[in-house]
């Protein structure tokens, strides 16, 4: 079987982290290995030197496909949970992934949806001013011009969604 790796793009909140957990539970329930690239926990070890300008949110994408890429040489299939807000740099990341291994999953789930959601408050902060460069308020989320799937996560729940991915996943990587 060939490793592949999913990228969950989508707005904050729209459940990339809830979906990639999901996701891994059920890949390691059918003995497929595989591991979960989150921005949050990313962000908090290997880049957390970056910040959330244009320059530094490409480097954190690049260095994250540069890591998937050497994960699915090892054989593992990735799942990168990261809001990836630039079409260009989901490009750049497919390209250093290589062809056939690169599955974009968009996540979409509208704004005020995800503004409900909003588990850790960044939304609220990022309306008042305190968090600058936010996703979706004071910054762009340009949505994938053809994605592989394309998932309604306001609309959906989390079983359907991981259900249709893991689909996806055995129908790129030859399981049955």
């Amino acid at each position: 079987m060939r490793p592949v790796t999913v990228w969950l793009t989508g707005l904050s909140g729209a459940g990339k982290s809830t979906l990639a957990a999901e996701l891994r539970r059920r890949l390691v329930r059918a003995a497929r290995p595989c591991f979960v690239l989150d921005g949050d926990v990313v962000r908090s070890g290997i880049n957390r030197d970056l910040g959330f300008t244009p320059q530094d949110r490409r480097e954190n994408i690049r260095r994250v496909a540069e890591i998937s890429r050497l994960m699915n040489d090892a054989g593992l299939i990735v799942l990168a949970a990261f809001i990836s807000p630039y079409r260009s740099d989901r490009r750049m990341a497919a390209e250093i992934i290589g062809p056939g291994r690169f599955i974009e999953a968009y996540l979409d789930a509208p704004l005020e949806v995800c503004e409900r959601r909003d588990p850790k408050g960044l939304y609220r902060r990022a309306r008042t001013g305190a968090l600058a460069e936010f996703t979706g308020v004071s910054a762009p989320y340009e949505p994938p011009e053809a994605p592989a799937i394309v998932l309604d996560t306001a609309g959906s729940g989390v079983d359907e969604c991981a259900s249709r991915l893991v689909e996806l996943v055995n129908e790129r990587t030859g399981a049955s």
